[in-house]
């Protein structure tokens, strides 16, 4: 899935609030008299009420962690495999994570003040998805979590570390370019979708072939490339000084984008061991 949060829309709708809302400088009374910002979110209590990178970084590893936790108690929770190596997978879980995931997200984009909220919902929601397939996964292909994780984490860093060095930049055309590509994966998947209905999917899309590697090769770069308009958007929320609780709203941004970069790179390693 791709990260619906981030965009130049949402952001946008967020920066042009009226100031009389929460967590806004707004002005009072005469020109140039300023009534003080109101401290409506928990992490950067240090900056008067205003967002910082730093405290979006301090949102970003609480979601993490309480993703993880999520995932580790669904893991645990799901039945040891049957004889044939099968996982009885929960799919109300499944689908209740999901549904509530996005539900989440959904929230949070039309309302960024309730952020600090939605985003600890998604990411525990959103963990017990991620922890039921990474166990079915798990089980199919011995030590494949351990190694998607590692991936996801290597390809963060080295996103962030090209960022901050100037090597990518989020410039408007790299952003139309992404987004396009972002519109396109979604649109083919719908279309998949519909004559899924109807046929069967395109098998490319799952299968271990070399059209499927490339494939999913394609969405796991999108998804890295998102990463890069995430950074771009997190440090514009402190540059425009928003309030607190969009900290909330672009760690939400970056947990949504990992979580989609992780569940693709995890496919990819299984394309690439069927291949064997």
């Amino acid at each position: 899935m791709a990260n619906p949060l981030l965009n130049e829309k949402s952001i946008n709708a967020a920066a042009g609030r009226d100031e009389s809302q929460a967590g806004w400088a707004a002005p009072s009374g005469s020109a140039g008299t300023w009534a003080p910002p109101i401290n409506d979110g928990p992490v950067s209590t240090w900056h008067g009420g205003l967002a910082t990178v730093r405290g979006t970084a301090s949102a970003t590893l609480t979601l993490l962690l309480l993703l993880i936790a999520s995932a580790t108690v669904a893991w645990f929770s799901i039945a040891a495999p049957a004889a044939d190596g099968t996982v009885k997978l929960p799919v109300g879980w499944l689908i209740g994570g999901v549904v509530v995931g996005l539900i989440s997200v959904l929230v949070a984009t039309a309302k960024p003040h309730t952020a600090r909220i939605a985003a600890p919902i998604y990411a525990i929601a959103e963990g017990v998805v991620v922890g039921a397939i990474s166990r079915a996964f798990e089980t199919a292909y011995n030590g494949i979590v351990l190694q998607a994780v590692g991936a996801t984490l290597g390809v963060f860093l080295v996103m962030l570390l090209m960022y901050r060095s100037g090597v990518i930049r989020a410039t408007d055309r790299f952003k139309r370019i992404v987004m396009g590509a972002m519109m396109g994966l979604m649109a083919f998947y719908l279309v998949s979708f519909v004559i899924g209905i109807f046929g069967s999917m395109p098998s490319f899309i799952n299968d271990s072939s070399g059209l499927g590697i490339v494939f999913s090769l394609f969405v796991a770069g999108l998804a890295a490339m998102n990463l890069v308009i995430d950074f771009d958007m997190i440090e514009r929320i402190e540059r425009e000084k928003m309030p607190a609780h969009m900290e909330w709203f672009g760690a939400l941004g970056i947990t949504v984008t990992l979580v989609w970069l992780y569940l693709e790179i995890l496919r990819l390693l299984a394309k690439l061991q069927d291949r064997r």
